[in-house]
Formats: C-alpha cells, structure tokens, sequence
C-alpha cells in the first residue's frame, strides 16, 4: 500500500509537470526594485515556505542576490503560477505589483531550463564570467533541500546546471583575464614581478579604490600595505584593516624607497609624484622595479614618471584598456558557452519528456513478460521429460519473440515523444493492454531511490 500510494503521487507529481522561472535581475529592474524584492537570508526559510504553501506549485526554490531575484519552480499549472508567483512577491514584500510587474520575466519550459543553465553559467551575470553565481544557486539549492520545497524535477535540473557551469568553465575560456581595474592592476602587477609574494604596497590616499584595489592586491599574495594620507587618522584606519603600517604623507618620499607598487587615488589638483622624485628614487632603490598605479582623475603622477627606466606606470584609461580587451575575449568565449549550454539543454529537455513516457514501456515490457512466463510455464508444465538445453532455448525464443515484437511499438513511442507527439499514442497503449498505475510501481520506486543520487537517471531506473 506504501508504494502504491507513492507510486500515485509520483505519478501525479511527475507526468505534465511544467518547468518555470519567475523573477528580474539587472537588465530588467534598477537596483531600488531589485532590493525591495530580495530576501534576506534569515528570512528565506519562510518565504520558501509560503512559496510551497502555493497549490499551483509542486516544487521550488529562491534565489536572491544584488543583481537578481528569482523563482525556480515545478508546476502543473503555469498560468495559474506565474499569476501566484507574482502575487506573492507583491504581498510578501508589501509592494503593489503595479510598480514591479513590468521588471518581472516569466520562462517556461525550455527557456527555463536554458534560463538556469546560463545563469549557472554566468552568461547572464553583470560582469561576464564571474563566479560568485555558481556558489550562491548552490547555496539556494541546498536551502531548499534542507526545507523540503525541491523534488526530484528540480534536484536533477540543478545538477545538470551545476554540471552545465563545470563544462562553461573547463571548455572554454570566459573566466580568463580580469576586467575590472582593480583586478587588472593585479594581473599587471603579477606579470610585471612573477609574483605578489614579499611585495610591499603604498597606498596614497584612503579612499574607496586605494582600498579595493589593495584588497584585490592582498587577495593575490601581496605582504605589507603602507598607507599615507593628508588625514593622518584615516591613514591609521586604513592601514589597521590590513595589519599594515600608516606613514605621515610629508614621509611619503621615503616609503616610495621601501615598496615594490604604489597604488595612488587623491583628489589632489596637481601632480604628487614628479619625474624628478622618482628619478632619485630609482638611485636610491639601486634601479629597483617599481609598479605605479595612477587611479585618481585628475592625475597624481606625472606622465613622464613612466619614462624612466625599471618604473612601469599606468593609469585609469590604461586598465580600463586592459579591461575591455579582456572583456572582448570573453564575449568570443561566451559563443562556445552558449552552444554547451544549447546542447545541454536539448539533453535535459530530453530526458524530462521521457518522464511522460519511460512508465508506460516500463510497464509494457512487464505486461508482456508476465505472460510470456505464465504461457511459458504451461508449456513446460506439459512436456517435463524436456532437457534444461531444450529449456533454455524456449526461454530464449519466447524473450526473443516478444523483443521484436515490443520493438516497433516502443521505437514509435520514444519517437513521437522527442517530437511532442506522444500524447496520441499513451492513452491508446494503456486502454489496449490494460496497463495500470500499480504495473508502474518498480520503476516510480527505483526512480524515488534514484533522487538521492548525484545524477538521478532513467535508464539506471530500467
């Protein structure tokens, strides 16, 4: 009876199930809506909750961060559950839909799925390539397993996502080359010294990119920041964010000696570094390779500071340079990410239809080998002076026979289910060879078993 009922609820809960994505993200909404319709993470198990509590709804998860807010889901109902999917946002954030129903996109079937796998990909990320995504839907899928809101649809779409990701990363080249300043300045700096290992940084002001590009700096191995500034306290500030040192900014020529690259970003209106400074500099660090990083606009280092000899200087417009460059790289790699993503897609999209179909072969083949064994067996009954070798071979023609009968029948089946025909032929198949729910019991439970796996597959359930 255990199975029996599950083998209902599967059924039900599988067949004419309908894959759905409901939110926004950066290219539809301003980031005054897109923070109005996320969820804090405290808050997720909650909202999760009333998401599930949805009749449209079989099953689903929520992921939510600065750039997107979204809606994974299962459904037998889509109409009805873009509909529910909208109110809700609208109730539990208190916002009249009016103001955010424009932003919101709904995909459905295959442009879900294709939907996800970029996402998971990257390909639909603000910064290209970035991979900050891949972790935070895992996260959100995890979640949603803790709180039982995905199934089996779901768990196979997301792994297959995160499989999707792997091979975006593996086969192609889209995470390669930084594109962003601060990561750029990295990248220079590494090609510059081999390594960031032992390198000393000055930072020349305290604002908010001296400190992003020097956290960028120590994420990649850099060892002592220096930090000077015409407030002293801030200097101090700073400089304790990364167990550094602050220095008095009329030292500053001195701490120029000591380093290895100069990060400078003031609101200075003229130059602080001068060709002549540096000059002497380089006498003193006996020719010394140094690294100058000019991210203020206007400028604080003279342009011909870049002139001497073992002192590598960019600017702004050069990163910004390096950046779009890479940025171009990318998009080319972000063609291959797209078909692997398009391939990928037409699999799973596959192997969801067969969901409709595999039960109704499963339990063809058992109709058709119940009585081949019954009819067998009378056989047998009334000829016992038979040898095992004559056994044997009725046992083999009789499989044989109902193969190549099963053959057609089936090949037609999973045929017309690639082309969304199936439908014709799966009522017609049950009500002629009387197949029941209960005939589909072994394989519901076998796929059931197989939703603990990584990749749950249907040929595995067979």
């Amino acid at each position: 009876m255990f199975w029996f009922n599950l083998s209902l609820n599967l059924i039900f809960c599988l067949i004419d199930m309908e894959l759905l994505v409901v939110g926004l993200n950066h290219k539809t909404a301003p980031i005054e809506i897109r923070e109005c319709l996320a969820f804090p993470e405290d808050k997720m198990e909650d909202a999760l909750d009333k998401v599930h509590t949805l009749p449209s709804l079989k099953e689903n998860m929520i992921v939510s961060t600065c750039n997107r807010v979204e809606v994974y889901a299962a459904t037998r109902e889509t109409e009805r559950a873009v509909r529910d999917l909208k109110e809700f946002l609208s109730q539990y954030h208190s916002i009249p839909l009016k103001e955010f129903e424009r932003s919101l996109y709904a995909h459905v079937g295959e442009e879900a799925v294709k939907h996800i796998f970029r996402v998971a990909s990257s390909l639909d990320s603000m910064v290209l390539g970035e991979p900050q995504i891949l972790g935070q839907i895992k996260e959100a899928y995890d979640f949603s397993q803790q709180v039982k809101t995905s199934g089996l649809i779901l768990h196979r779409l997301l792994h297959r996502a995160f499989h999707v990701a792997k091979r975006v990363r593996t086969e192609t080249k889209i995470v390669v080359g930084a594109i962003s300043v601060s990561s750029v300045a990295v990248e220079l700096a590494e090609k510059i010294f081999g390594a960031l290992e032992k390198k000393t940084v000055l930072l020349i002001g305290a604002g908010e990119m001296c400190e992003l590009a020097a956290r960028h700096l120590v994420s990649g191995g850099a060892e002592k920041i220096l930090v000077t500034n015409r407030t002293y306290d801030r200097a101090v500030s700073l400089a304790q964010e990364f167990k550094g040192e602050a220095i008095p900014f009329e030292d500053m020529g001195q701490g120029l000696k000591r380093v290895d690259i100069v990060i400078s970003a003031t609101d200075s209106p003229r130059y602080l570094i001068q060709h002549e400074q540096i000059t002497k500099v380089m006498k003193d660090r006996r020719q010394k390779p140094i690294f100058f990083i000019d991210i203020a606009d206007p400028r604080d280092i003279e342009p011909k500071v870049g002139d001497i000899e073992n002192v590598y200087l960019y600017n702004i417009d050069d990163l910004q340079k390096v950046a779009n460059e890479n940025i171009k790289d990318r998009e080319k790699e972000a063609q291959k990410a797209e078909a692997i993503v398009q391939e990928e897609m037409v699999k799973f999209v596959s192997w969801y239809r067969s969901l409709d179909v595999t039960p109704t072969i499963v339990a063809l083949r058992k109709k058709f080998e119940e009585i081949r064994k019954k009819e067998l067996e009378k056989t047998l009954s009334l000829h016992p002076d038979l040898s095992d070798r004559e056994r044997k071979s009725l046992e083999a023609l009789t499989s044989a026979i109902i193969n190549k009968i099963l053959h057609t029948p089936i090949t037609l089946l999973k045929q017309t289910n690639e082309e969304g025909m199936a439908d014709l032929y799966l009522d017609s198949l049950h009500a002629l060879f009387g197949l029941s729910e209960k005939s589909l019991e072994i394989f519901l439970e076998k796929l059931e078993e197989g939703k603990e796996k990584e990749e749950p597959n249907l040929e595995d359930a067979l």
